[in-house]
């Protein structure tokens, strides 16, 4: 069976090139050029991939990725941004984006990254499920690898699923120092194509929602290398 590509974009050379050059690699493409339209037909239909504008009439790609993720939408999405456009990039990363092209672009980059982004897609699904739950505790957190759940002090912490593997590789490894490069290997694949600043700013946002805890684990930087889980020091009491 093909695989479904929504391709949410109003340009419309740009959009009959995306879709010209999916349908000939084989995938299945609607087509959406209002960002209102494409949001709802995101939710009301499913498919495999979404490439996604960030500049659309009615709605932009940022207020459609959250309103996909906010709506329990997993579905993979690769954001369209301008060249030069770094801030677009970490934005659209923070939002839940699985990947990013810079326009202009060619084919070969685009159904290259099409094809990683879908194959990652496909073995996170096909991992088999444990038979009983399991449970990892760092300091106020417990980690529920099979539910990609992650507690904090009775609350459940709202985790992008990259962001809970960058946490899931970094607990079963505290007080190791792990490259960016490490993590980005395992997190999104030796195939992935983006750079390291896609590692950074899943971390940056992982910090951010790890310092709710007071007891909480906390990742340190090692410049030039990369991260460091460190565990909460435990409280000793003095013998008598």
């Amino acid at each position: 069976m093909s695989h479904k590509v929504l391709v949410i974009e109003d340009e419309p050379t740009l959009a009959r090139l995306l879709s010209y050059n999916l349908t000939q690699e084989g995938y299945e493409t609607t087509v959406i050029d209002h960002g209102g339209e494409g949001l709802q037909t995101a939710l009301q239909r499913s498919f495999d991939l979404v490439i996604l504008d960030i500049m659309l009439p009615g709605m932009n790609g940022f207020e459609i990725l959250n309103r996909l993720r906010q709506n329990g939408v997993r579905t993979p999405v690769i954001i369209l941004t301008a060249r030069n456009a770094e801030e677009e990039v970490v934005q659209g990363l923070k939002h839940g984006a699985d990947d990013y092209i810079t326009k202009p672009f060619g084919v070969a980059e685009l159904l290259a990254r099409v094809s990683a982004v879908l194959r990652r897609t496909q073995l996170d699904e096909s991992k088999p499920a444990e038979a009983s739950e399991k449970v990892i505790t760092a300091g106020d957190l417990s980690i529920y690898p099979e539910k990609y759940e992650v507690i904090l002090n009775g609350e459940t912490i709202p985790l992008r699923p990259k962001e809970f593997e960058v946490l899931l590789y970094l607990v079963q490894r505290p007080g190791m120092v792990i490259t960016r490069d490490d993590l980005m290997n395992v997190v999104w694949g030796f195939d992935y194509i983006g750079g390291q600043r896609t590692v950074d700013v899943h971390v940056s946002s992982l910090r951010k929602k790890l310092e709710l805890g007071q007891k909480s684990v906390q990742i340190e930087s090692i410049r030039g290398v990369g991260y460091k889980l460190v565990m909460p020091k435990k409280l000793v009491t003095p013998k008598a």
